[in-house]
């Protein structure tokens, strides 16, 4: 009991540093976080564009700006500049508030992000305060109620546009909402097992010997992956594809509106990546070569600089999937959410329970070793055993019904009044195509070469053609 009451006693004191700063550096520190947001956006911007032109051979932005840094720029001044246009079948009060609703939220979380050390060793105007704007004991769940709350600004927005695809894509935001928070907090839920706390500040401090990305593996695949999901971007933009839903919940938007939206998605890409970087990367914390060998790299400024690499690095690796993973289908993206993600975080949630357990009660850290491991290939052994007994079930199932499986069931994808793609298990009728017309002029070429008169009979499909021209001349 004598370690989470340390814990809890350092929690206390990490906090104590916050709340006493004078009301012009609070709203100092308010203006920094939301022009380090903005700032971020308009970079991030400009380098996507860059970065997937240099994926595909293409040249990218250059045209405004010194290599074309002021695109971004350009292209929001262009887009308040747009005619505003407002549906008649909306809803116009939640239309018009549901981008405000997807904006706000996406800057909050970034109230209780630590830029450096809570130990006032940065000066601002002669005034000694810590590089974050506050923090709280559970900073971590306003994280998370602030990034739940984002999401209803897209649900909003498919709701009231009083359309068919910006509703499927509204109903697409909320499932992933629901499917990829659970694996998210999952993954939160060991960071504080072994941190002892929901303060983002003393998350930080705990890794000052090793990083959680080292330590909880696991935990960093399952937030990479649900972070993705949880933004809406690809290979899981299923909210918002252009291939099925035209432009998903946004496809009645226009002008500033459209720009809060598309402000709302970088800006939530910037959270989720110093989210990231807080929990599993050190935060501030300067890399491992450099932390050793140069003793004031996590003292002052320096490590405002050490968050912003990395936070740039995670904006890129979201870049490299844009441009290399195709779009998934949306009954695979589910799966992976309540399948595979939510049962491997619980496990994974238990198995650092239980070492957490062990090294509280001091055992040995190689028994600790062989008592895990034993359970993970038991498990590993249940679920190859499980596999092969569902092979064979499905195998006779097929003897039984005469030596293949059943067919697929027939369904009408016209049965609702609009069209819908079939589900796994079932199969669309088959449309009739005409044949193709590229094989005719060669059969009349071989027609003519054989001795065929040349006023042969003429196609059924020009018949209807003829007629006409014949009812003309007589």
């Amino acid at each position: 009991m004598s370690a989470p009451l340390t814990q809890l006693a350092a929690t206390t004191e990490n906090l104590s540093w916050f709340g006493n700063d004078i009301w012009w550096l609070i709203i100092l520190k308010a203006v920094f976080c939301f022009a380090f947001a903005m700032l971020t956006v308009l970079v991030a911007i400009v380098w996507e564009r860059k970065v997937v032109a240099w994926m595909q051979l293409r040249i990218g932005p250059n045209r405004h700006g010194p290599w074309g840094m002021l695109q971004s720029l350009a292209d929001g001044i262009k887009l308040m500049l747009k005619e505003d246009i407002v549906v008649k079948r909306a809803d116009k009060v939640v239309f018009i508030l549901a981008p405000v609703v997807a904006a706000i939220p996406a800057f909050m979380a970034f109230a209780v992000i630590p830029f450096g050390p809570a130990d006032n060793e940065v000066s601002i105007f002669g005034q000694r305060t810590a590089l974050q704007l506050t923090d709280l004991p559970i900073g971590l769940l306003f994280i998370l109620a602030t990034a739940s709350v984002g999401i209803y600004g897209i649900v909003l927005a498919g709701w009231s546009s009083g359309s068919t695809y910006p509703l499927l894509g509204g109903l697409r935001a909320s499932a992933q909402m629901i499917s990829y928070e659970i694996a998210m907090g999952l993954s939160f839920a060991a960071i504080f097992l072994y941190s002892g706390s929901m303060s983002t500040s003393t998350i930080v401090e705990a890794q000052h010997d090793r990083w959680y990305a080292i330590l909880l593996p696991v935990s960093l695949i399952i937030y990479i992956i649900a972070m993705v999901g949880e933004t809406n971007r690809a290979p899981f933009d299923m909210p918002e594809s252009e291939g099925d839903l035209v432009g998903g919940f946004n496809t009645e938007y226009s002008s500033i509106k459209f720009a809060l939206f598309m402000l709302a998605e970088y800006v939530n890409m910037v959270t989720v990546s110093a989210v990231a970087t807080t929990l599993f990367l050190g935060g501030w914390r300067a890399p491992w070569p450099i932390s050793t060998v140069w003793i004031g790299a996590n003292h002052g400024w320096w490590p405002m600089l050490w968050f912003i690499v990395k936070v740039q690095l995670l904006l890129f690796f979201f870049i490299w999937l844009r441009g290399t993973l195709p779009r998934v289908r949306y009954d695979q993206f589910m799966k992976l959410g309540w399948k595979v993600l939510i049962p491997v975080s619980m496990v994974w949630l238990m198995l650092v329970a239980a070492v957490r357990a062990m090294r509280n009660e001091d055992y040995d850290f190689t028994k600790i070793v062989l008592y895990i491991g034993g359970v993970v290939i038991a498990l590993l052994l249940i679920s190859l055993i499980a596999d092969v007994f569902r092979d064979r079930e499905e195998k006779k199932a097929a003897v039984r019904g005469g030596g293949a499986l059943a067919p697929p069931d027939r369904f009408d994808p016209m049965a609702g009044g609009y069209p819908v793609p079939p589900l796994p298990g079932q199969e669309a009728e088959r449309v009739p195509r005409r044949p193709s017309r590229a094989a005719q002029p060669q059969l009349v070429g071989a027609a003519s070469a054989s001795g065929v008169s040349g006023a042969a009979e003429p196609d059924v499909q020009d018949a209807p053609e003829q007629e006409k021209k014949e009812d003309g001349d007589a």
